[in-house]
């Protein structure tokens, strides 16, 4: 019987490596996006692993209706990862409504409302998942960050809450909070800067293939007397 999971954002570069090992590890895949098209991603995998299924879905997650479009694309699935977001870089005096509602509805109402709407799904198997990909920036906010660090900290909150409602289900619900992952995010970043940021990192800087390590060991069994917790992948930075 094949395994499906739902991958939120995976045409970025921490959901491609995410998409890339779970493949690896014998999942089929819904591969959601945004702006960024995943059908190549979808081909490359399906060549690499004819025996999956890999089906690209498009939706808007800045939209009020992005999760219902998603849902009602997925058929089956014992698995969510929500690595979808944007980041956001402003003080909050300068945050405009706009801003916040989008950054809410992206990390937060419609990757809840997805889980919401496709969770049903989970009775069908002994065991399911979800985690969540959300920061460091959620468990020590940031300044310039404000409201990012918001809705990054109301994932973990949901992860606490919603690990403790599923668990008679056999669901378990983890978060992970990355540190500073390399990805062209930060590109704006210069070579000084970057090199100031590692610097305070015991390990260094971080690459998305150690988030889709973390995202793997949640999702593969090995973590199956885990839930509701967050896993700091961030080189010591948090400790």
């Amino acid at each position: 019987m094949k395994r499906f999971a739902v991958l939120l954002g995976a045409s970025g570069e921490i959901g491609e490596s995410i998409a890339l090992q779970l493949a690896e590890s014998g999942w089929s895949l819904y591969l959601h996006w945004n702006t960024n098209p995943a059908e190549a991603l979808a081909q490359q995998l399906a060549e690499q692993y004819p025996a999956q299924e890999f089906i690209s879905v498009q939706a808007d997650f800045t939209d009020e209706a992005g999760a219902q479009r998603l849902a009602g694309n997925v058929y089956d699935a014992s698995c969510i990862v929500v690595a979808s977001g944007q980041s956001l870089l402003k003080m909050l005096i300068d945050t405009t409504e706009q801003d916040m509602e989008a950054l809410w509805r992206v990390h937060v109402k419609n990757p809840i409302s997805a889980i919401r709407s496709i969770s049903p799904f989970f009775h069908r198997h002994q065991k399911s998942y979800v985690v969540f990909i959300s920061s460091i920036w959620g468990e020590t906010g940031a300044s310039m960050e404000t409201m990012y660090s918001a809705v990054k900290g109301a994932q973990l909150a949901f992860a606490k809450a919603y690990a403790k409602e599923m668990a008679p289900s056999g669901t378990r619900v983890n978060a992970i909070a990355p540190g500073f992952i390399l990805t062209k995010m930060n590109a704006s970043y210069s070579a000084e800067e970057l090199q100031e940021i590692e610097e305070e990192i015991p390990l260094g800087l971080g690459t998305p293939q150690d988030i889709a390590d973390a995202v793997d060991f949640l999702v593969s069994g090995k973590a199956d007397y885990m839930t509701g917790q967050t896993l700091r992948i961030n080189g010591g930075w948090l400790m």
